[in-house]
């Protein structure tokens, strides 16, 4: 198997489906929603990083996990630069995983991370596949 990313695109073209379709679309809804809850919750998200607080800057982590998980999910949503803006979630979502194991231990939210995190380095792979705006302009050239 061609391990390219030419390679992978071919193979995720030929083995897509509106299912696959509609669950990129779900991530990206789902990733805009919590960079919407971290902009309206500042407070609860200021919690929830208080263990690494001191590892990184707090504001900073803040504004880059809303603005990355916004912009990043309308893209994921169009199938746009997929692959790109799924890669730019990977640490925070890696994040959402680990934090979890470093202050109080919430088993929803780790099932959560932990599938959003394994869907999302499935559409690392997969791409934005047939039906996604990389596909409609790669076809226009």
């Amino acid at each position: 198997m061609d391990t390219s990313v030419k390679g992978l695109n071919k193979w995720a073209n030929a083995h897509t489906n509106y299912g696959l379709d509609a669950l990129r679309i779900v991530l990206g809804v789902f990733l805009i929603y919590k960079g919407a809850t971290f902009i309206t919750h500042s407070r609860t998200f200021e919690d929830l990083i208080a263990p690494i607080s001191n590892f990184m800057g707090g504001m900073l982590t803040f504004h880059y996990i809303a603005a990355a998980h916004i912009m990043g999910g309308i893209m994921i949503v169009f199938g746009l630069l997929t692959r790109w803006a799924i890669i730019a979630q990977l640490p925070i979502l890696l994040g959402a995983v680990l934090i979890n194991f470093m202050g109080e231990m919430n088993p929803n939210n780790l099932i959560l991370a932990t599938a959003i995190f394994g869907i999302s380095v499935f559409f690392v792979f997969y791409g934005g596949g047939k039906h996604s705006a990389d596909y409609y302009f790669k076809m226009e050239k």
